[in-house]
């Protein structure tokens, strides 16, 4: 029998796995199994807790489909949580510093990248300005922040088809690795309304580095100068960044139960 906890950031829920003291064997057709909501424990995001040689923890990261991802800023907050005390985590994307706060934790999120071939793309272009678009949406930017997003600033957000073009984009062949696809909206003074169709999940309720490469993003444009609130369906995170430096991710962190399975019956 294997330990776990269920736990969420702003609704965007997972299964974390304790595996410090023995490995869990991970596969993406297990980790799709555990994620199921009928027949498995379910969560839109599979989280594995285990050792590492130049940090806390090590995260790994698997999306509902299975696939194993680089980064998720609502898992990260909740780490803090789950070991019980501020956390220096060594995930696919980098090293992230996690600190405990009131109701949540903060998060220095690292550097975001903007090079075409780091986002990535599959082929050259401008990434604050795209030269490319789908159907009536405005240009988008492109923003990596450990996991590749393109981003769409629209005048109403209640008038896109999310369940029609977030797979759309998430799968079109300029994304080599796929996308996480954010729908923004700019609601008042460094305030934005955020929807994201997440690669390999679909919408939830929400995403920390789609907040964080939104947030960039408008900066980056000069729609606002920061620190930006991002209201997601699950509730508000906010980002802090200066061109040059790293993104400081602050917002909840929830425990929810804790439980106990066996991981070969997968």
């Amino acid at each position: 029998m294997g330990r776990f906890s269920k736990m969420h950031g702003l609704g965007n829920d997972f299964v974390v796995i304790d595996a410090r003291e023995g490995a869990v064997d991970m596969t993406e057709a297990r980790a799709r199994a555990i994620a199921d909501r009928h027949a498995g424990i379910g969560c839109d995001q599979l989280i594995v807790i285990g050792q590492s040689d130049d940090a806390d923890v090590s995260m790994q990261i698997f999306n509902a489909d299975g696939s194993e991802v680089e980064a998720c800023g609502n898992a990260t907050r909740c780490v803090p949580l789950f070991v019980g005390r501020d956390v220096l985590i060594r995930t696919k994307a980098g090293l992230l510093d996690a600190k405990s706060v009131d109701g949540g934790a903060s998060v220095d999120m690292g550097a975001p990248r903007f090079d075409w071939d780091a986002i990535p793309l599959a082929y050259p272009m401008d990434t604050l300005t795209m030269g490319a678009s789908w159907e009536d949406l405005p240009t988008p930017a492109a923003v990596n922040v450990g996991n590749p997003h393109v981003i769409f600033f629209v005048d109403d957000l209640d008038t896109v088809n999310f369940d029609r073009l977030g797979p759309l984009i998430e799968h079109d062949p300029l994304f080599p690795a796929r996308v996480n696809v954010n729908f923004a909206q700019v609601i008042g003074d460094n305030h934005i309304r955020l929807v994201v169709w997440e690669r390999g999940a679909g919408l939830t309720r929400a995403c920390g580095t789609g907040a964080c490469a939104t947030a960039v993003a408008a900066i980056r444009r000069k729609l606002m100068t920061g620190p930006v609130t991002v209201s997601l369906p699950g509730g508000d995170l906010v980002i802090a960044w200066a061109p040059g430096g790293a993104i400081r991710m602050t917002g909840p962190a929830t425990h929810v139960f804790d439980g106990e399975a066996d991981w070969s019956r997968f």
